[in-house]
């Protein structure tokens, strides 16, 4: 077997509806911080000390094309590891009343009914994530 060239994601880019509700929706209700910003791109620079992700604001909202899941060739979700059970019930009660967002599937395991656990939303702009515990 061949070593790996990579090392994991270095950072993942969103272009987003509204730039301010993305920042919000990371730093606010997920507690990320705000690792650099830059005015004139404009863009938002987010991490939770793991993952880092660019958001920048598409050039006309009103007329921006939603992605499908079903038609399109893209990112299909954006996956968040949180550490256990509490953390993701914590945060799916935290998420299910954040303006903007839409619970689309509520906590549950990956697969039958042993390991992992998940749920999905949509975040303000309708970018879908999933936060998911490890595998036990």
């Amino acid at each position: 077997m061949t070593k790996p060239l990579t090392r994991g994601i270095h950072h993942l880019g969103l272009a987003v509806p509204d730039l301010d509700a993305a920042r919000r929706f990371f730093v606010d209700a997920l507690g990320w911080a705000v690792v650099g910003d830059d005015p004139t791109y404009p863009a938002a620079f987010v991490s939770d000390g793991q993952v880092m992700l660019t958001l920048w604001p598409v050039a006309d909202p009103a007329h921006a094309v939603a992605f499908d899941r079903k038609a399109n060739v893209g990112l299909h979700h954006l996956a968040l590891a949180v550490p256990d059970k509490a953390a993701l019930t914590t945060l799916f009660e935290k998420l299910r009343g954040w303006p903007g967002v839409v619970i689309e599937r509520e906590p549950g395991f990956i697969r039958g009914d042993a390991g992992a656990r998940h749920f999905f939303c949509a975040m303000p702009g309708g970018i879908r994530v999933e936060f998911a515990t490890a595998f036990a």
